[in-house]
């Protein structure tokens, strides 16, 4: 039963932020190549952070050639649609936006799901600061990476309460999921909180408090 949430998790994860990382490509100007490469790095990128950090090298994404595949897929399938209707894009940017914060908030609550389940499965259970931080990290690792390949400031560090949501889904599975040893209530749980807090703060534009 774990094995089957964790799959179904990955691969939700990996096409959404797949779908995320292709589409913010894409309305950055970058070209085919620029847009699968950074549709990749969305889906895979804080999944590589965490298993380097956790001392799992090569990362386990390189032992799994279908979901690069999947990945490659999706970003070059979401790329023709954007080719296909490039001229009507400017005027449907607000719909595109909500359709990327949707996959965006889907693959948050996914992989924060999934950090903490390999961080604990890697024999780490006991450190719940460290499977708590490493599920946030997998969550936001690559749309870190997403927003510096096209020059933006990390969404994390200037909007809408994003890494905030990742931590707490992580602290709701890592509670239920690991401790209370419930993965499918844990999992729901964990879902359900950072989708929900993640499209909120959109919505209303939740942001912490800064300087400037």
């Amino acid at each position: 039963m774990r094995e089957i949430l964790m799959l179904i998790m990955e691969l939700l994860g990996t096409v959404a932020f797949a779908v995320s990382g292709t589409l913010v490509a894409a309305a950055a100007g970058l070209d085919l190549f620029g847009v699968l490469t950074v549709g990749t790095i969305t889906a895979v990128g804080g999944g590589i952070i965490r298993d380097i950090i956790i001392g799992q090298i090569p990362p386990t994404i390189f032992s799994k050639p279908e979901i690069l595949v999947l990945v490659l897929v999706t970003s070059f399938a979401v790329f023709i649609v954007a080719f296909i209707n490039s001229k009507k894009i400017k005027d449907l940017s607000l719909k595109i936006e909500r359709i990327n914060i949707f996959f965006d908030a889907l693959g948050l609550a996914a992989f924060s799901v999934t950090g903490v389940e390999v961080t604990c499965a890697a024999g780490h259970s006991d450190n719940a600061v460290l499977a708590v931080v490493l599920g946030a990290i997998t969550g936001v690792g690559g749309g870190v990476l997403r927003d510096v390949l096209v020059n933006e400031k990390p969404y994390i560090l200037v909007k809408h309460i994003y890494a905030v949501a990742s931590l707490i889904g992580a602290v709701a599975y890592y509670l239920v999921g690991i401790y209370f040893e419930n993965e499918l209530i844990g999992t729901i749980i964990s879902l359900l909180l950072t989708i929900t807090i993640r499209m909120l703060a959109a919505k209303f534009r939740w942001n912490l408090p800064k300087v400037m």
